[in-house]
């Protein structure tokens, strides 16, 4: 039996940390191998602390993203991550670079996928990664596409939460309970020293999660006290056999 995949699509580096990085740790420690994917560093857009330096280069910013990023994913002990280092602000990919990830989707064959939010009037980017993870999940499902490879089957994709929920559409329908790897994703997250601003508001993400999960799950959590927990959006309907 092939072990069991996951696969997240993150705009920036630094994204898959505060949005689904519980996820990525307690998935992996219960044997799920999780593949991240960071279509760009954030070099542009999402390093300010960096280029407040002096004698600051594109590259040198880029450098200490994929440092800082490859640093977060030890922290989770994720399976691989990888970098396509496509730029940002804007992010845009050309039909090589989506068979790049059409590419990784087949090879992954993940059971489910994270990204973002489908709307973010404060970063375009974000949702444009989202619609990019359906538009490759769908070419990877296509028979006619590399003919003779293995095709997807049909993975959930899990949009993790925006920094702004409110003004994103985003409506979150499932509560994961992180606590057990809550110490991971705060290594991971102290990993991220170029956006240092946003340490403390993903704690507090984690931990208002938390009490939601205790709160609203009623019977399904079992009277378990979860202390920080991550919110996702389904996009596709769940087929279960009871309630």
């Amino acid at each position: 039996m092939s072990k069991k995949t996951a696969l997240v699509i993150s705009a920036h580096a630094a994204d898959f940390v505060w949005r689904c990085g519980g996820a990525i740790a307690l998935h992996q420690a219960r044997g799920v191998d999780v593949t991240v994917v960071c279509l760009s560093y954030g070099e542009r857009g999402e390093s300010a602390k960096l280029w407040k330096q002096e004698g600051m280069t594109l590259d040198k910013v880029k450098d200490a993203r994929r440092k800082e990023a490859e640093n977060a994913a030890g922290a989770l002990e994720a399976h691989d991550i990888r970098f396509f280092d496509l730029g940002d602000y804007p992010l845009e990919l050309d039909r090589a670079a989506k068979d790049k990830l059409v590419d990784v989707i087949r090879e992954v064959q993940p059971a489910f996928m994270l990204s973002h939010s489908m709307d973010d009037p404060y970063n375009t980017d974000h949702p444009y990664a989202a619609k990019i993870a359906l538009e490759c999940r769908m070419i990877a499902q296509a028979w006619g596409h590399k003919p003779g490879e293995k095709v997807l089957g049909a993975p959930q994709l899990y949009l993790f939460e925006p920094h702004q929920s409110e003004q994103c559409g985003w409506k979150p329908d499932t509560l994961l309970d992180i606590t057990e790897v809550w110490d991971k994703k705060r290594a991971a997250i102290e990993c991220m020293e170029g956006q240092q601003h946003l340490w403390h508001y993903y704690t507090n993400v984690a931990e208002n999660r938390g009490n939601q999960f205790r709160r609203n799950s009623g019977g399904q959590s079992g009277g378990r006290e979860a202390k920080y927990a991550e919110a996702f959006q389904s996009i596709f309907p769940k087929t279960v056999d009871e309630l």
